[in-house]
């Protein structure tokens, strides 16, 4: 909507410039929508922007401006305002063009150009598969998932990427974990007490029972060789002793072991995202990244460049030297690679598929992280200013005022599975993306599964089956439907137009959500737009005689339909015809 006055508007400054009456024209024009009525459908700050330039009183460049707008077919007036904005009042057929661009562009109305085929790689979620996916992770998911649809929608080439950490000492800590359980299978003592800091979960228990099933006892070794000494006080150290027990003891069998963990729970990661809609173009194994010496590469090239030292037997990053608070370790005094140096290869290589914008979604605990991985970029000459990193805070479950407590490690927490079977996809989906992504989130049970206007999603989903139920009404009384051209100037009441407004809206809304990376723009969208929708519905009698006025306010109530259709599949959202 805002090209019919854009268009007039450029006109106007360039016929003034060719008759040197103001010197050049602006950079763009920007348009902001009046909060209050009286004040007109549209305000641009054009006078006010240019009058310093240009040595004049913004009042005085304003009348000059609306005295040389042409005529148009959409604007019915035009008003100078406060200290030089211009108030633009639009004829009613600039709302009705809203209908008629919907209903001809379908599941396309509302997409734009914005991303000119931009190439860009979204990474979100890639949890570590040491257990199912949890419902903080759903939050990260629904969101990730709905800003690829936008960027998509606005003209983005998006790969979605989910990074698999199938390496390091979490999946040796799962190993183990697997381990001791899989010698409870077998009837077996233990060498030592089941550690707290294991994963504890009852699906190691399963992994086990899997795995015992597969190997036998195939795989069990003399307690004698796994027992450590008595009175090891830290727990990590502890742990760490195990694994290496382990891994001596099984030797090249460790392989089938460290596998049995990974594989189950990636492949339940796999179905699970796949289950709630989440799709992804690749699945990147950071083992990969070892196996191929990406990782040394990428340290080799740092220590090469001067931008490493040793101390105490450890190899450094100077991150501080880039930015960063502190110097980073890449290469452990046991020389082991950190998660760090993995980070380090892995972003290099993204940046070598040639993204124009690599975005990386990750928890809010890891905003500590942003700096040293830019540090490294900018140490191997990479331009950092192509990678956006995005926080997605915590999801707190609630049913009803009781809040739900989770501990991952324990194995006391709310899997993404479980709730998507309780509250469904749609409800879950909906909830994620109801507030921005770096604001913590409530997500209360009771609520996504309530039918009423009160739970968000439905009240959306139920003005959208409204509309198929209109349609079947008009079939069962044998009223026709509404042809390809209607006379859309029988719409003329205040709350058509404020609909076809609200039309009009969406593509706007659409490009500003995928500009500010906020899905959950689209979402309050969508509950404006359907509260409009179940008020005029309320209000007006649609399914009248005359073939003409039903046909157009059909048209609308269409319209209406493939906007909120559009919006909810972009947040991953069924649009039903029934409810």
């Amino acid at each position: 909507m805002k090209e019919f006055v854009a268009k007039p508007l450029r006109n106007a400054l360039t016929g003034l410039v060719q008759a040197g009456k103001i010197k050049a024209l602006p950079e763009r024009l920007d348009f902001d929508r009046p909060k209050q009525a009286e004040h007109g459908h549209l305000a641009s700050n054009v006078a006010l922007i240019l009058a310093k330039a240009e040595g004049r009183k913004p009042r005085d460049l304003a009348a000059e401006i609306v005295a040389a707008l042409p005529a148009s077919e959409w604007i019915a007036r035009s008003e100078i305002a406060g200290p030089g904005f211009i108030n633009f009042f639009l004829q009613p057929a600039a709302f009705h063009a809203a209908i008629r661009n919907a209903r001809h562009h379908r599941d396309q109305f509302g997409a734009g150009r914005m991303g000119g085929g931009e190439k860009v790689q979204l990474e979100f979620v890639s949890a570590n598969p040491t257990g199912p996916l949890h419902v903080g992770h759903g939050r990260g998911a629904a969101y990730g998932a709905s800003l690829a649809n936008l960027l998509r929608f606005t003209g983005f080439d998006v790969q979605c990427e989910y990074y698999v950490n199938d390496a390091g000492r979490q999946m040796d800590i799962l190993a183990a974990s697997v381990y001791l359980r899989y010698l409870e299978e077998l009837g077996v003592a233990l060498p030592c007490a089941f550690p707290e800091n294991a994963y504890r979960g009852d699906y190691v228990r399963a992994i086990a029972a899997h795995l015992r099933s597969r190997e036998g006892d195939r795989l069990q070794r003399p307690a004698g060789a796994l027992a450590g000494p008595a009175g090891e006080a830290d727990p990590e150290a502890a742990m760490d002793a195990l694994i290496a027990r382990i891994k001596t003891a099984l030797g090249p069998d460790y392989g089938i072991l460290h596998s049995a963990g990974l594989d189950e729970i990636l492949a339940d990661i796999r179905d699970d995202l796949s289950a709630f809609g989440v799709h992804y173009d690749r699945w990147y194994s950071e083992r990969s990244l070892m196996d191929k010496g990406a990782v040394a590469a990428a340290v080799e090239r740092l220590k090469a460049d001067g931008h490493c030292y040793l101390q105490d037997g450890a190899l450094w990053f100077r991150a501080t030297a880039f930015g960063d608070d502190k110097d980073r370790v890449l290469l452990r005094d046991n020389g082991a690679y950190t998660y760090f140096a993995s980070d380090v290869a892995y972003h290099a290589e993204k940046f070598a598929r040639g993204f124009a914008r690599v975005i990386d979604m990750w928890g809010a605990d890891h905003h500590g992280y942003i700096t040293r991985v830019r540090a490294a970029l900018r140490a191997l000459g990479l331009d950092d200013n192509r990678l956006e990193v995005l926080l997605v805070q915590f999801a707190i479950l609630y049913r009803g005022q009781e809040k739900i407590s989770m501990s991952t490690r324990a194995g006391e927490f709310v899997t993404l599975r479980a709730l998507r079977e309780e509250v469904g996809n749609d409800a879950a989906r909906f909830f994620y993306v109801l507030r921005r992504a770096d604001q913590h989130l409530d997500f209360d049970l009771e609520l996504a599964k309530r039918h009423s206007e009160e739970n968000p999603v439905y009240y959306i989903q139920y003005a959208h089956a409204r509309v198929y139920s209109l349609l079947r009404q008009a079939d069962e009384r044998s009223l026709s439907r509404p042809p390809a051209e209607v006379d859309l100037n029988l719409l003329q009441e205040e709350r058509e137009l404020g609909l076809a407004d609200l039309l009009w809206r969406f593509p706007e809304s659409v490009t500003q959500a995928a500009g500010d990376r906020e899905p959950h723009q689209i979402a309050f969208y969508l509950r404006e737009l359907a509260a409009a929708f179940h008020t005029y519905y309320n209000a007006t009698r649609i399914l009248v005689e005359e073939d003409p006025l039903r046909h157009a306010r059909l048209a609308l109530c269409t319209a209406v339909a493939i906007t909120i259709a559009n919006g909810l599949r972009l947040l991953g959202v069924s649009a039903p015809e029934q409810m």
